[in-house]
């Protein structure tokens, strides 16, 4: 349940919200560019990308980063984007990131299509796992969801990345209604088979094209009646935590599968997540309609104090919850590739 009272402020050096939820994970968006168009994200056609003078250096990135670890108390960096892999100063960003700490923990959320040949160079550089969006394996409703015959290239790296060590490799999958739901218990067969962990995303409102309904989302009970015709899951006796993922386990253990029901089981009351995007700008929220601008005074030479005071003030007026169920709920005017999972 989102807690609606707030609750007395702790002590500064950290990303702390009127309610008390203190943030220790970021999400930094490097580009909002991606060499796929899913149906589910974007229009067939792509999108009006980012001008580069826009998008933050490789130097800027890496210092907001410094100022969110050492001031502000970041445990957690995961990449996004769009599609991370597509940035060419990753892995030396990556590199950079972990000489801020050996306690980090460094993840990148990816569709897999670079990721045989960047696997192993993103391990030595310091990343520790990946979770790679993968909604079928097949490869006509990969090709149908994906507008891309690209699903060879995507299992080639699930693999590498097993193989670099950047496990436990985690795939993130989303339902569309009439298009691959039916498939949900082939793809958790093949995961378990291939030993990746499986988390089903409910769909949410970020899509470039504001089609998104709830009635043609696939809802969370209805993943659950899906898979329980052919396998028997259990809830993990672990703690969810801040976790967005409830975890259950199949047919007794250990292989375990996730279900994230951002819509219909909101987390927020939980939630320790702020997010950078490509351009510089602080995200409380991912369904924020609102933003703060890191960028300028960094570009005009703001010490690393004021800027995490101005992160820390950004911070402090995020809302208790999303708010899809609200009937004034408006979806962001960025899309997900701009926003950063």
């Amino acid at each position: 349940m989102v807690e609606t009272t707030p609750r007395p402020q702790p002590t500064t050096g950290q990303l702390v919200d009127r309610f008390g939820r203190v943030a220790t994970d970021l999400r930094v968006s490097l580009t909002d560019r991606c060499n796929l168009r899913c149906s589910y994200c974007m229009p067939a056609d792509g999108l009006d990308w980012l001008p580069n003078e826009r998008v933050l250096t490789d130097d800027e990135v890496v210092r907001l980063i410094r100022v969110a670890v050492e001031r502000l108390g970041i445990r957690e960096v995961r990449f996004t984007g769009g599609e991370p892999l597509v940035r060419r100063g990753l892995v030396d960003i990556v590199r950079r990131t972990r000489e801020l700490s050996p306690d980090l923990e460094l993840s990148i959320t990816t569709n897999g299509l670079g990721l045989a040949r960047t696997a192993p160079a993103l391990k030595a550089a310091g990343l520790d796992r990946v979770n790679v969006s993968l909604d079928t394996i097949r490869a006509e409703t990969f090709a149908e969801i994906t507008r891309r015959d690209r699903l060879h290239d995507v299992v080639a790296g699930l693999k590498e990345a097993a193989d670099a060590g950047l496990g436990p490799v985690k795939i993130n999958a989303v339902l569309l209604r009439g298009v691959n739901d039916q498939q949900a218990p082939e793809l958790l067969a093949w995961a378990i088979d291939m030993g990746y962990e499986l988390r089903f995303i409910e769909q949410m409102p970020l899509d470039a094209q504001h089609g998104w309904s709830r009635d043609g989302m696939v809802t969370a009970d209805e993943i659950f009646t899906m898979l329980e015709r052919e396998f028997t899951l259990a809830p993990a006796s672990e703690p969810r935590g801040s976790a967005p993922a409830e975890l259950f386990t199949v047919d007794g253990g250990p292989a375990t599968v996730g279900v994230i029901a951002s819509v219909t089981r909101p987390f927020c009351g939980d939630c320790d997540r702020v997010r950078l995007t490509a351009d510089g700008q602080v995200r409380d929220c991912l369904f924020a309609r609102k933003e703060s601008d890191l960028r300028t005074p960094l570009r005009d030479g703001a010490p690393d104090e004021e800027l995490a005071r101005l992160w820390t003030v950004a911070m402090a007026g995020k809302r208790a919850g999303h708010g899809i169920d609200d009937p004034t709920f408006l979806q962001p005017d960025r899309p997900m590739s701009a926003i950063g999972g």
